[in-house]
């Protein structure tokens, strides 16, 4: 991996990658007094390992609900969701297994406010994965170290920046060895000046070769470390292709709309 002349990321090559998820017309309604709101409206793309998949588009245009309902924490009205092999929408399937390989990114950290850093990112390894404390503490210092953030292992998290937090909740998230990671809007809930921080420890991720989700209002990221871009409206796709496609050729009028006003 490396990156090219426009510094953009250079992401592996997954035009001909493995499919990890595959959507099929997948729907998402409310009632509501006014009739149905259809939050998603037949959603069908793929994601590929080893891809950075960006989703952009105006507030309400769904791209949470799609986020979230990779891993079922929006259950779908419609559609299906295939995570390596396994239809996650069939009531059958274990989804809480499944989520351990599907690791999420929330805006507000959520992380536990009682337990210090290194107990916060050794809970679900312990728990889940049956590992011992020993092991999932090594591992924890490991990535903590990544993220340079090795000596506040003990600190809880009220005395961490936004930043900090947000680096811990990545780290986090790797400590479950995830083959995929989701991102609602990482960056939205910090101060400018620690924008920038998580978002080059989710280049590094990009650069390792990680699978990625990323709803995300920041354009810049969109256009230098997506593999692909999703641009949604409505509940729909309404248009979608690689970043130079989207920024630089947009075909849609909704899209050339949205990003006068974003760009």
């Amino acid at each position: 991996m490396s990156a090219d002349k426009n510094n953009q990321v250079v992401t592996q090559n997954v035009e001909t990658g493995e499919v990890l998820i595959s959507v099929k017309d997948l729907a998402k309604h409310y009632k509501s007094k006014g009739g149905m709101i259809r939050a998603l409206d037949g959603i069908t793309t793929d994601i590929k390992k080893g891809e950075v998949l960006v989703i952009i588009g105006p507030s309400g245009s769904g791209k949470s609900t799609f986020l979230r309902s990779l891993n079922l924490l929006e259950r779908p009205t419609g559609g299906t969701i295939t995570f390596e092999g396994v239809d996650i929408t069939s009531p059958q399937t274990n989804i809480n297994k499944l989520r351990q390989k599907m690791g999420m990114v929330f805006q507000h950290f959520n992380l536990f406010p009682h337990l210090t850093i290194i107990d916060n990112m050794t809970l679900a390894p312990r728990k889940l994965l049956k590992m011992s404390k020993p092991d999932a503490e090594a591992k924890a210092k490991e990535l903590l170290k990544k993220v340079a953030l090795e000596d506040r292992a003990l600190a809880y998290p009220s005395q961490l920046s936004g930043g900090q937090k947000q680096r811990i909740a990545i780290v986090r998230a790797l400590c479950m060895s995830p083959d995929v990671l989701l991102f609602d809007e990482p960056t939205s809930a910090l101060d400018p000046e620690m924008v920038g921080e998580v978002l080059d420890v989710m280049k590094d991720l990009a650069k390792s070769g990680m699978t990625m989700a990323v709803v995300t209002h920041e354009m810049g990221f969109a256009r230098e470390v997506g593999s692909r871009v999703i641009f949604m409206d409505e509940g729909k796709i309404i248009e979608e292709g690689t970043p130079d496609e989207i920024f630089n050729a947009p075909k849609n009028e909704r899209l050339k709309s949205f990003l006068a006003k974003v760009l």
